[in-house]
């Protein structure tokens, strides 16, 4: 948007020609179908679905995306394309973090937001581990929810995700 002055003197907005290009995608955020965290036995330890699919779809794809995470070798890039959209994946330790996008999103803004999400997680557990995640969901959860919101990345900040965090941390 283009800000505008009428010969009156009032001010205004008006649409500019075409939107600002984003780092995220094309036409504006990206779209994020879906977030799994598995361990490398296939155990899905956190999944954030942003589109309705059933539960046996969820677990067929879960199964789907764990083979082919788990036996792709390391020399190879961390995207890979998956049915109709794009996977971004990273492993920390035993754990796989894989985000499904549409195939036009950037995948080196999300492949970092995947480290910025661990980061986060490492400050607010200190050292984070699986077991911090199974007995510890609630709170993974409202990290995830103040990282993507809808399907699109909210926040980049990790102060600010932290400083959040820690709040509503402290009101239980």
């Amino acid at each position: 948007y283009q800000s505008t002055t009428s010969s009156a003197g009032e001010r205004g907005t008006q649409q500019a020609d075409a939107p600002p290009p984003s780092a995220w995608g094309p036409g504006g955020g990206a779209m994020i179908q879906f977030i799994l965290l598995q361990n490398r036995q296939g155990k899905t330890r956190l999944s954030k679905y942003y589109k309705q699919y059933t539960d046996d779809e969820k677990n067929k794809l879960e199964g789907e995306i764990h083979r082919l995470v788990t036996g792709r070798d390391s020399k190879f890039t961390n995207f890979v394309e998956f049915r109709q959209y794009k996977l971004i994946y990273r492993r920390y330790a035993g754990l796989f973090f894989t985000l499904c996008v549409d195939t036009t999103d950037n995948e080196l803004a999300f492949f970092e937001s995947i480290h910025l999400f661990v980061e986060v997680l490492d400050q607010f557990f200190g050292n984070v581990c699986e077991l911090d995640l199974v007995f510890n969901f609630y709170k993974v959860y409202v990290i995830l929810d103040e990282f993507f919101l809808g399907g699109e990345v909210q926040e980049t900040s990790k102060a600010t995700i932290l400083r959040r965090v820690q709040e509503l941390d402290r009101l239980e």
